[in-house]
């Protein structure tokens, strides 16, 4: 049975990368819970800064999470592959280098919220990647997303 990505897994992350001092946003449905909006999801989605001394301090922040990381996808993270599935850690993660509808990630930086120390994608680009990705899942999850942009809009 999947469990769900949690809160203190999240605060787990965010206290490893930052003592790795890893440049990341979380993306996604991750980075939408993280924001607000009420529903589970079963991994982190983290977009990463795609650049040689940051992708190295990942694949260290990544052991100490106690992630099994084989040769072949520790030079996939190094290499900053374009998206890189983690299902043999503590959680599932997914890395994401270069996310549907985004164009870089100092843009996405430029634009993103911290929310209680983490740094979290805007809802208008987790929005916008999930409206380009176009998978069955995300087009049947935008709606209830794009209702809670309008809410949190007005906060």
């Amino acid at each position: 049975m999947e469990k769900a990505f949690s809160f203190r897994q999240a605060e787990t992350l965010k206290k490893i990368f930052k003592k790795h001092h890893v440049k990341y946003l979380f993306i996604g449905k991750s980075g939408a819970i993280l924001l607000g909006y009420s529903d589970t999801t079963q991994d982190a989605d983290v977009f990463v800064k795609k650049d040689p001394d940051n992708t190295s301090r990942l694949v260290s922040a990544l052991r100490e999470l106690r992630f099994k990381l084989n040769p072949a996808i520790a030079k996939d993270v190094l290499q900053g592959k374009d998206f890189i599935q983690l299902r043999n850690g503590p959680f599932d993660m997914d890395l994401v280098f270069a996310p549907d509808g985004i164009e870089n990630f100092e843009e996405a930086w430029k634009r993103h919220i911290d929310v209680q120390g983490f740094p979290v994608c805007h809802l208008d680009d987790i929005i916008h990647s999930k409206e380009k990705a176009n998978r069955v899942k995300d087009r049947e999850s935008l709606p209830r997303l794009k209702a809670f942009r309008d809410y949190w809009k007005k906060r």
